[in-house]
């Protein structure tokens, strides 16, 4: 019988692509989302026979009972996402990555959902002790931002009820995104800087020596679809960072490889100010060790991936609000 999945957010960067992604792989998919950013990321969907969806919040228990029904598993996507994000607006953060999580998890365990899959962050590490070395599943959360504490929060009370019989939980911690979806992001550091690079000829860049880890948004997906598809024990109660260890950089390190990929004349400034202090080198050996996940997009493949959308015209209003959470 066809699974049926709800991917919360599913109008969003990393949703819309997951979204298609699991249809590809014959799942029935319902996308619930508010569409903060506009439905335009999920037009190419509406002819597809197993897609559904519904203009929910998940603030809203009316919302969410819509979306739950008949459904197997969750994808729980749906969030204010980032740091800048989510200082702007503490209060609607709260309720909506923190609150709104928690009550669409009981919500999902009450309605017979067999699995819950919940989108978190390496953010989550926040300032490594020692930058030499590399953080794991298991290493000390250092959340800084309000953005990772409600990740946290969420991920502690969806690993205490993982010994519950009736909804399997999966944590899937998250490298920075980068790549090209249909609801196209330049506020993400890949993304960003190889844009700015390109159009602006400029760029300014805050903590060059912080490292930071990147996945591609389809690998993304890859991995979603993968957990969706183990067995229960084999990913149920566990936590899995997202991503591939040979892909962490310097922010500095990160602008090297766009220049002398897309070979443009650009002026880059250096601010030692620490305007974002994330510094973390993060291992992906659980994911590929115990569920055999491999990245098959690299950064230097997103870069020339950004710059061909940029070469070839298919954007060109970088300054669109659309673009940017």
């Amino acid at each position: 019988m066809t699974k049926s999945v709800l991917v919360t957010g599913g109008a969003g960067y990393i949703g819309s692509v997951v979204s298609r992604y699991l249809l590809h792989k014959g799942y029935k998919v319902r996308v619930m989302d508010s569409l903060i950013h506009g439905g335009q990321a999920l037009l190419g969907l509406y002819h597809e026979n197993n897609f559904d969806f519904v203009c929910g919040d998940v603030r809203e228990d009316t919302d969410i009972t819509n979306s739950l029904e008949g459904i197997d598993c969750v994808v729980h996507l749906a969030a204010i996402v980032g740091d800048p994000a989510c200082a702007r607006q503490p209060d609607i953060a709260r309720a909506v990555n923190l609150d709104g999580s928690m009550r669409l998890f009981q919500m999902a365990q009450n309605m017979g959902v067999s699995r819950f899959v919940f989108a978190s962050t390496c953010s989550n590490y926040g300032k490594m002790i020692d930058t030499s070395d590399y953080v794991n599943e298991d290493s000390e959360l250092r959340p800084i931002s309000l953005y990772a504490e409600n990740k946290v929060s969420v991920e502690n009370m969806l690993l205490d009820v993982s010994q519950s019989n009736s909804i399997s939980t999966t944590v899937l911690r998250l490298a920075t995104a980068f790549g090209v979806s249909p609801r196209m992001r330049f506020d993400l550091t890949v993304n960003e800087f190889t844009m700015e690079i390109m159009v602006n000829q400029a760029l300014m860049v805050y903590g060059e020596q912080f490292w930071r880890p990147y996945v591609h948004v389809r690998d993304i997906a890859r991995a979603i679809d993968l957990v969706l598809g183990l067995a229960i024990d084999r990913v149920g109660g566990k936590v899995f960072n997202v991503g591939d260890t040979a892909q962490n950089y310097r922010k500095g390190e990160v602008v090297d490889l766009i220049c002398s990929i897309v070979n443009n004349a650009a002026e880059i400034e250096y601010v030692e100010k620490e305007e974002d202090p994330r510094d973390y080198r993060v291992s992906f050996e659980r994911i590929k060790s115990d569920l055999g996940f491999s990245a098959t997009r690299s950064v230097s493949d997103g870069i020339r991936e950004v710059a061909g959308v940029i070469t070839q015209g298919a954007i060109t209003n970088f300054n669109n609000p659309y673009y940017r959470n």
